[in-house]
């Protein structure tokens, strides 16, 4: 069946390695839930970087000093030229259901080499119930 037609596209193995999209990331990519953790969070972006989900990419790092019509761009960009492989989360201090900051290094492989990354994540405005958000990488590599 193609892509796109009934929910057997779901039943594929998620991006991040976490089971079947359907029920891993596709339901935080669509909007039906939230990441309840900062490595939840890292997990579904990889995902979204890997299947091209734009939307919430955008919605998941607050970017302010930038057009959102430059991000955008620029993330379709990086999607279309970039073919993920895999992912390793390495370490992840804090970023729990009751925290309101995190860190997660991981290694992501895409064709042509590994991005090796510790990325600061925290809750949107502090608040306890916020939605989770990527900051930015405090440590890169690749």
């Amino acid at each position: 069946m193609p892509g796109g037609f009934g929910g057997a596209l779901d039943q594929n193995p998620c991006p991040c390695g976490g089971g079947a999209y359907g029920s891993c990331c596709a339901p935080l990519h669509r909007g039906d839930q939230r990441a309840e953790t900062a490595e939840q969070l890292m997990r579904s972006r990889y995902s979204a970087f890997a299947r091209c989900e734009i939307d919430y990419l955008l919605a998941t790092h607050s970017e302010p000093d930038v057009p959102a019509q430059q991000r955008h761009r620029s993330l379709e960009q990086s999607c279309r030229q970039t073919r993920w492989l895999g992912l390793t989360v390495l370490a992840v201090s804090g970023g729990g259901p009751q925290d309101l900051e995190g860190t997660v290094q991981f290694e992501a492989r895409y064709r042509g080499g590994v991005l090796k990354e510790t990325s600061l994540f925290q809750r949107r405005d502090g608040a306890e119930d916020g939605p989770w958000l990527y900051v930015g990488a405090l440590h890169l590599e690749g």
